[in-house]
């Protein structure tokens, strides 16, 4: 071992570390070749996971908020917008429509 007790070993954790990135690149490339309703999927699972904890009354507030969107929806109370024009002002492309 190398250095004080308890220290990380540098050798395995840079072989470590080179394979991880090595992965992690391959990853990204075969996930950037996937459709962008397969990325947005993907996405949206990864961040998931990053605050695997939940608050009971976030759940319960968010499943509400849900429920209010889609009555308004279903009652026709409000004007639904296209991801495209969405994107578009978000990025300031134009509208290809």
């Amino acid at each position: 071992m190398n250095g004080a007790p308890g220290a990380i070993p540098t050798r395995g954790f840079s072989q470590y570390t080179l394979i991880m990135e090595r992965n992690l690149k391959e990853v990204f490339r075969e996930a950037a070749q996937l459709p962008e309703r397969d990325r947005a999927t993907l996405a949206g699972l990864l961040i998931e996971t990053l605050d695997p904890v939940s608050e009971p009354d976030v759940e319960a507030a968010w499943s509400e908020e849900i429920k209010r969107r889609l009555a308004e929806i279903d009652a026709g109370t409000v004007e639904l917008i296209p991801w495209e024009e969405v994107r578009a002002e978000l990025f300031g492309q134009p509208n290809e429509s």
